[in-house]
């Protein structure tokens, strides 16, 4: 336990962050609806898959370089009174990764239950 003034090392634990995983997020949205870029943006922050919803640009590589390795197809659509916006959607590929994804995650899912479970019972 901590007490006091001494420095305790449960103060250092980081912020778990998952590496990548903004893409499989953008996959998952582009599963259930195509849309551009903007909307993405908004979607990621209304279903709060992400702790830390990232900075426009950096949704807007991602989906440059998911359309590189043909996870994800592009096609102009008329703008509201504006230019032409950019709509994306997942490809059958993009598809296999987002199950991979899926795979991966639910393995860890179940890793990090059995370490919890263990970690609190030990902890008691």
């Amino acid at each position: 336990m901590c007490q006091g003034k001494h420095h305790c090392s449960c103060h250092d634990v980081p912020d778990l962050r998952l590496e990548g995983f903004l893409a499989p997020c953008l996959l998952f949205l582009l599963k259930k609806e195509p849309a551009h870029g903007y909307e993405l943006v908004e979607r990621i922050k209304e279903v709060e898959l992400i702790k830390a919803v990232p900075d426009p640009g950096v949704i807007y590589r991602h989906l440059r370089r998911l359309e590189d390795m043909g996870m994800l197809e592009s096609r102009l659509e008329p703008g509201c009174g504006g230019p032409a916006r950019k709509v994306y959607s997942i490809t059958p590929e993009g598809e296999d990764y987002l199950k991979a994804w899926v795979t991966s995650l639910r393995d860890m899912h179940d890793a990090l239950g059995k370490f919890i479970e263990a970690s609190e019972e030990c902890l008691k």
